[in-house]
């Protein structure tokens, strides 16, 4: 089965957690921490695999998470970092991320490799909080949560060409008659459900790849018949072979035919249209061939490459083949995306004027007289999550950092008073106003 788009969730490994730990040692006081850092959590990595042609191994299972980093140990040992989880996807894949929409990975050449889910940082053990003020500290971090996405994965053929035109134009005829590819091929529409590619050789022994997609139909870019659904593999190609049924077999007129799909092809990505085209006049044995196609020259203008030929019996398409070579040796590679539609990744420093969380007004309890406050924000959510809420030197750091942040100095100036009520998560607290 041809899976050409799927939806997965992704998360990298949560880091492992810090240890409280003492050391029994003469003169130390508490015998000395001796708690290690845990370990850092695996990564989510994609890596092209070119034996894979589809996303097949994506249609069933479709969440997938990194293993977390170890625990750390007494004596100061540090847990083990967990191993990075890749998962192999057939080349020409692109990663979106499904909330933003932006590109996060475009994998074509065997090998290549990316970051998809972040495994979280270690927690730190209460050796790294000893200080010459507080040198036995009971306080330990919890792991940094792993990165967690909603991905969309889509497969984008790695063809140099790709066969266009209507339904029963022929395109299924000719990859098979110039390819070793076995297409399915019957006198009825849409007869080619899935993309066929395939490898041609020429007379002169280069060779490409060939795409034979799904017949277009007018409405195709927005969602009418299945061009949709398969444009996208035209994406890649850097030649485009447009084949049109010369001979007026279903009673439409080629030049009609010919400004159909060249429309199509425009409202989908206006790229596409910069690529050059070679037209190839099939079906010219039928009686009115010939006469089409002397005027669909006339209408079409001497810069258009017209080719006639008869797929069925072969004849005309080595030479529709070697054009098709030359054109894609001098033809660079197309970017498929914009700067804008590719995610960016930037390391921001840390500013002590930036706030990192958010407060929001919930629901009030008239009779109690209190409100209940939200608490979000990137910084603060990862803040909580790290604190380990079993070791009182833990919860007071929490509060300490959640002062110095300016936290509570915001519920203040948002009005919360004592007895409020504070969510975190799915957290609950009480406000404690204490200034």
């Amino acid at each position: 089965m041809f899976i050409d788009q799927v939806k997965i969730f992704a998360k990298g490994g949560d880091g492992g957690n810090g240890m409280v730990a003492f050391r029994r040692e003469k003169y130390v006081d508490l015998g000395g921490p001796a708690g290690g850092n845990g370990g850092h959590g695996g990564n989510i990595i994609f890596q092209v695999d070119e034996g894979l042609r589809t996303l097949m191994d994506f249609r069933y299972n479709r969440k997938f998470e990194a293993p977390s980093g170890g625990k750390g140990l007494t004596k100061g040992c540090h847990g083990a970092n967990a191993d990075d989880l890749v998962l192999l996807v057939p080349p020409g894949t692109t990663v979106f991320d499904n909330e933003t929409d932006l590109v996060i990975a475009d994998l074509i050449h065997h090998g290549d490799r990316a970051v998809i889910a972040k495994g979280g940082r270690a927690g730190r053990g209460n050796m790294s909080f000893a200080t010459h003020k507080n040198p036995a500290p009971s306080i330990a971090e919890k792991g940094e949560p792993g990165q967690e996405r909603e991905l969309r994965l889509e497969l984008k053929l790695l063809a140099d060409a790709g066969l266009v035109g209507f339904p029963s134009v022929g395109k299924s005829t000719i990859l098979a008659n110039v390819s070793a590819a076995k297409p399915k091929i019957a006198a009825y529409h849409f007869t080619t459900i899935t993309p066929n590619i395939g490898v041609v050789a020429t007379e002169d022994r280069r060779s490409f790849v060939l795409a034979d997609l799904p017949g277009l139909i007018e409405g195709a870019h927005e969602g009418h018949g299945l061009g949709q659904q398969f444009l996208r593999h035209i994406e890649r190609t850097r030649v485009i072979i447009h084949v049109i049924d010369m001979g007026g077999t279903e009673g439409r007129d080629p030049y009609e035919d010919y400004l159909a799909i060249n429309k199509e092809l425009a409202s989908y990505r206006y790229q596409l249209m910069e690529r050059p085209m070679i037209v190839v006049a099939n079906k010219m044995d039928e009686p009115m061939a010939e006469e089409n196609l002397a005027r669909f020259r006339e209408q079409v203008g001497p810069d258009v490459d017209v080719f006639p030929v008869i797929a069925e019996l072969n004849e005309g398409l080595e030479d529709v083949m070697t054009r098709a070579m030359d054109l894609i040796e001098t033809t660079p590679e197309f970017p498929i995306y914009s700067e804008e539609e590719i995610e960016e990744v930037v390391v921001y420093k840390y500013r002590s004027d930036e706030e990192g969380f958010t407060i929001s007004k919930g629901n009030e309890n008239v009779a109690t007289r209190t409100t209940e406050w939200i608490l979000g924000g990137e910084r603060l959510e990862k803040l909580f999550k790290m604190t380990n809420f079993d070791h009182e030197e833990s919860v007071e750091r929490f509060a300490r950092t959640m002062r110095l942040m300016g936290v509570d100095q915001g519920l203040r100036d948002r009005g919360a008073k004592n007895g409020d009520t504070i969510w975190i998560l799915d957290y609950e607290f009480e406000f404690m106003d204490e200034e």
